[in-house]
C-alpha cells in the first residue's frame, strides 16, 4: 500500500538527513521533492500545495529540538500535515436512537460496493449488532445473486424481490427489518459506469424514502483523481456522510486517499483491502499517515490478530509450545488464522521497515498453498506425530499434494527448526520472568 509514495518521500527527506540544521536551502529542496512525490502519487494539486506550504512554514518557523535530528523533525512535520489532510481522527458511524439504523451504500459500478456492503454487515455483526442487507442493485446482472452469496458466507439475511424496483426493495426491506427486530439495515444501491442523472435521482428517492442515518460513498482508490472527482460530483448532488476507500491493497500511489477528505470535505470512514470478508477496517488518519511514511501500523496489526485469537486459544498454544507438543495440525490451524487477517502484502506493510527491506519483491498470497496441500495429504496421525513420516510416507504425501519429496522434506525440516526456536524463546521468556521476580524480591528485602 502506497509503496511508490513512501519511497519517494524517503528520498525527499535525504536532503535534510545528516544535516546539522535546517536552512532555507535544504528546506526548499526537500519541500520541492515532497511536492513532486505527492503530484506523482496523483494527489490533487491544491491539496499537494497546501501540504507543502504548511510543511515549509513550520520547518522554517521553528527551531529544531536539540534531541532530534533535522531529518526526524522534518518527518514529524510531514506526518502532522498528512494526519491533518486525512481527517485528524477516526469518524464513527451514526447509529439511530430508534432502530433500525439505515446505512445507504452508493458508488460507481466496479468500485467494490456490493462486497463492501457484506463486509460492513459482518463487521457490525461481530460487534454485536443484528444487521440485514437489502439488494437494491437491481440492474447489474447477478448483483442480487452476488449479495446473497456473500451474505450466506457471513450468515446475514438479505431482502430482495424479482422486480427491478430499487425503491420498493429499500422500503420493503426497512419494514422487514423492523418486523424482525434487525437493528441495522444496509442497502446496496445500483452503480453505473459513470455518474448520471438517473443514478443520482434514484439514490435521492431511496434516501428520501428511508431517511438513512448514514449515506456512504464507495470509491475505488486505484482510480486516483478520477475517484476524487466522482466523489466531488456525487457529494454535490447527494450530500453523503462519509467515504469508503476500497482496493487499497493494490494502490501504490495514494492520491485518492490523501486528496478526497479535503476536496469533498467529508470524512473517510472505512477502508477495504482484498476480497475476504475480514478485510475491512475503520479509517484512522494517524495510522494511515504512519504507513505512508513507511513507519508501519503495529496497532492495526495487533488489532487484526486480536480479532482472530482469544485468550483460551492463546493459552492452549502457549501450553503446546512449552510442553513441546506443538504439531503440524496446530501449525495448519495457525496458517488459517493468519490468512483471515488479510493479504500478506497488507500485513507486511504494517510491520515497520519491512516493506523497505523487501523492496519490489513480490508477496504472493498463494505461496502457502503448497504447504497447505502437503499437510492436507498427511494422515491425522502424521500431522500429530511428524516423526513417523519416513521415506515411503514422504513419497505418498508428495504424490497426494502434487509436490515433490524435496518440498515435503523442506517443510518437515523447517517445522522442526521452528519448534526448536519456539521452545527456546519460551524458555528465555520464563527465565526473564524469573530474573525479574528475583530482582523484585531482592529489592524488597533490601528495603526491609
Amino acid at each position: 500500500m502506497f509503496e511508490d509514495l513512501s519511497t519517494k518521500l524517503e528520498t525527499a527527506f535525504r536532503s535534510v538527513t545528516g544535516q546539522a540544521r535546517l536552512s532555507d536551502i535544504n528546506v526548499a529542496q526537500t519541500v520541492r521533492e515532497i511536492r513532486r512525490a505527492l503530484l506523482d502519487a496523483d494527489v490533487n494539486y491544491e491539496v499537494a500545495r497546501s501540504i507543502t506550504a504548511a510543511v515549509k512554514e513550520k520547518a522554517l518557523g521553528q527551531g529544531v529540538v536539540a534531541t532530534v535530528t533535522p531529518g526526524q523533525y522534518f518527518t514529524k512535520i510531514v506526518y502532522d500535515e498528512l494526519v491533518r489532510v486525512l481527517g485528524e481522527q477516526k469518524e464513527e458511524i451514526t447509529f439511530s436512537q430508534v432502530p433500525p439504523t439505515v446505512i445507504l451504500i452508493a458508488g460507481l459500478q466496479g468500485s467494490g460496493k456490493t462486497t463492501f456492503s457484506a463486509k460492513l454487515a459482518k463487521m457490525l455483526r461481530d460487534q454485536g449488532k443484528s444487521p440485514m442487507l437489502a439488494a437494491a442493485d437491481v440492474y447489474r446482472p447477478a448483483a442480487v445473486d452476488q449479495l446473497r452469496t456473500l451474505a450466506g458466507e457471513i450468515d446475514v439475511p438479505v431482502y430482495s424481490i424479482e422486480e427491478k424496483d430499487a425503491l420498493r426493495v429499500a422500503t420493503e426491506a426497512l419494514a422487514e427489518a423492523k418486523k424482525n427486530a434487525r437493528d441495522v439495515l444496509i442497502i446496496d444501491t445500483a452503480g453505473r459506469m459513470h455518474v448520471d442523472a438517473d443514478m443520482m435521482a434514484e439514490v435521492a428517492r431511496i434516501r428520501d424514502a428511508v431517511n438513512p442515518s448514514e449515506v456512504l460513498f464507495v470509491v475505488d482508490s486505484m482510480t486516483g483523481q478520477d475517484a476524487v472527482n466522482t466523489a466531488k460530483e456525487f457529494n454535490q448532488q447527494i450530500n453523503f456522510d462519509g467515504v469508503v476507500l476500497t482496493k487499497l491493497d493494490g494502490d501504490t500511489r495514494g492520491g485518492a486517499a490523501i486528496s478526497i477528505r479535503t476536496v469533498v470535505d467529508k470524512p473517510i470512514k472505512f477502508m477495504s483491502t482484498g476480497e475476504g470478508m475480514e478485510s475491512i477496517s475503520a479509517f484512522y488518519p494517524d495510522r494511515m499517515a504512519q504507513r505512508i511514511l513507511g513507519m508501519g501500523d503495529v496497532v492495526s496489526l495487533v488489532e487484526k490478530a486480536q480479532q482472530q485469537y482469544d485468550e483460551v486459544q492463546a493459552r492452549k498454544l502457549q501450553s503446546k509450545i512449552s510442553t513441546n507438543t506443538f504439531n503440524l495440525e496446530d501449525f495448519y490451524g495457525q496458517l488459517q488464522q493468519i490468512k483471515k487477517m488479510g493479504s500478506m502484502r497488507e500485513l507486511v506493510g504494517m510491520i515497520p521497515g519491512m516493506s523497505k527491506q523487501l523492496g519490489d519483491a513480490e508477496i504472493d498470497d498463494d505461496a502457502m498453498k503448497p504447504v497447505e496441500a502437503i499437510i492436507n495429504s498427511m494422515t491425522i496421525e502424521e500431522r500429530r506425530k511428524p516423526e513417523l513420516i519416513n521415506g515411503s510416507r514422504r513419497k505418498r504425501i508428495a504424490q497426494g499434494s502434487g509436490t515433490t519429496v524435496r518440498e515435503v522434506n523442506d517443510l518437515l525440516k523447517q517445522f522442526t527448526q521452528m519448534k526448536k526456536m519456539m521452545k527456546t524463546m519460551t524458555k528465555m521468556n520464563r527465565m526473564g520472568r524469573a530474573m525479574e521476580g528475583l530482582k523484585n524480591l531482592t529489592g524488597q528485602q533490601r528495603l526491609q
